[in-house]
């Protein structure tokens, strides 16, 4: 289990940081667009929009980076030897979820009882 785990993880972690660069570069492109102009976002009617989109960069950024740090966390996991049981009740977490989810730190008995 070990090799096809960590494949997938340094397949998600490279994704994910692509996707980090892009949100990245297109936040930075919104804030260096928003810099150049002499609108007030609170009189221009687009400054409503340039600032729901700046923030919804900002969550996906955010979310970008905690996957990155999920990630890091998993493959400490497998370095560790922990990788597929359940940090919570030690039991096995099942092939199926880790499948879907490589990161997963709980079984799902654990992960539906935390919610």
């Amino acid at each position: 289990m070990s090799e096809p785990a960590r494949d997938r993880l340094r397949s998600d972690q490279q994704a994910t940081a692509r996707r980090l660069a892009a949100l990245e570069r297109e936040h930075s492109g919104i804030v260096e667009a928003a810099g150049q102009s002499n609108a007030d976002d609170e009189h221009d009617p687009e400054g409503a929009t340039i600032a729901f989109e700046r923030e919804h960069l900002i969550a996906l950024i955010g979310q970008a980076r905690e996957h990155l740090a999920e990630i890091e966390a998993a493959s400490r996991r497998l370095d560790d030897g922990s990788y597929g049981s359940c940090s919570r009740c030690g039991q096995p977490i099942g092939a199926p979820r880790l499948a879907a989810r490589p990161t997963a730190a709980t079984c799902i008995g654990c992960a539906v009882a935390r919610r």
